[in-house]
């Protein structure tokens, strides 16, 4: 099966979704002096806008590619709570199994931006795990919802949702109904994402996560997606490598290096949510590993020449291929 035939599948796979939503927001504007009260520049802002962040913007990376989504997670009933709901209903994306917890407020990251250029990020966000009332409705959610998907993947931000619990239920479940699942992890986390088919971290959170020291070069970086397959017991390792592309490690030392297909890149801000959304959907459409993040990979090419949370859509992606293969 070609890469195209595959991409053509996606349009019949779904994919779980679970992990910490959040509302990305933008404020575009631009310099002209700097503020006579403190060294800093005065920013006029221009235009506002609001996209899908974090686990909810991998959602909307599935829809964009073909896919359906299901997201379970946690929002406040809170402006940006209904803000982020108003954002999926609107990406034709479920809003039925978000958790509503009072304890806390919708997680908003708001980045102002001056001629492209972000000046500074806020957060606004209350970190830590759910009480354990919430806890047991985001695993009861996840129970309904597995037998109805063909992939899984845990976004984990590290905000909240993806407690030990609620992982070892979605693994467990996820290897139960023998489905593909995949996981962008959390640093902080890195240990626990075991007997997943693949995860997917970047070099510094392979580092950081495996608490590795004197990586130094290719090889060193090799030895340490085996020793995170072998820790893990997983299936495969993706480790994202910025300008040099990707890293797939699989069980008996097997290990491809994949190209970047970036053109140009403006903003990696949500490349990872791209990438884990390609790979799972591929997955889920019963491809190999390689073949999985080969496409992947072409889709972190595309997304990475955007400004701002961005997603791939079906026929970018199908351009994409098809263009480079015509080379």
């Amino acid at each position: 099966m070609n890469f195209l035939e595959l991409i053509s599948l996606f349009k019949k796979q779904v994919v779980l979704v679970v992990g910490d939503v959040m509302v990305d927001r933008f404020m575009w504007g631009k310099v002209k002096r700097i503020s006579p009260e403190a060294p800093v520049p005065i920013v006029e802002i221009e235009r506002e806008t609001e996209a899908l962040g974090g686990a909810a913007n991998v959602a909307n990376n599935i829809t964009a590619l073909g896919g359906k989504a299901f997201i379970v997670s946690v929002i406040a009933d809170d402006v940006a709570g209904k803000s982020l709901v108003e954002m999926l209903i609107e990406k034709k994306i479920s809003p039925d199994y978000l958790i509503y917890d009072s304890s806390r407020p919708s997680i908003t990251k708001t980045r102002i931006l001056a001629s492209s250029q972000q000046v500074v990020r806020v957060d606004k966000e209350v970190r830590g795990f759910f009480k354990h009332g919430t806890e047991f409705k985001t695993i009861a959610n996840i129970e309904k919802l597995i037998p109805k998907s063909n992939a899984v993947i845990i976004s984990d931000y590290g905000k909240g949702v993806v407690s030990l619990k609620v992982l070892k239920k979605t693994i467990s479940l996820a290897n139960k109904y023998k489905i593909p699942i995949a996981v962008d992890p959390k640093i902080e986390h890195f240990k626990r994402y075991k007997k997943v088919t693949i995860i997917t971290p970047n070099e510094k959170e392979a580092i950081d996560g495996m608490g590795a020291r004197n990586i130094k070069n290719n090889e060193d970086i090799l030895n340490l997606g085996t020793k995170i397959l072998k820790t893990l017991n997983s299936d495969s390792v993706l480790i994202t490598r910025g300008e040099n592309g990707m890293t797939l490690i699989e069980p008996n030392n097997k290990i491809t290096n994949i190209p970047t297909r970036a053109k140009e890149v403006y903003d990696v801000t949500g490349a990872g949510d791209t990438v884990i959304s390609a790979m799972a959907l591929a997955l889920a459409a019963k491809s190999d590993l390689l073949n999985a993040a080969e496409i992947a990979n072409f889709a972190a090419g595309i997304v990475v020449g955007k400004l701002g949370t961005a997603m791939v859509s079906h026929n970018e992606l199908k351009k994409a291929i098809t263009e480079f293969h015509k080379k």
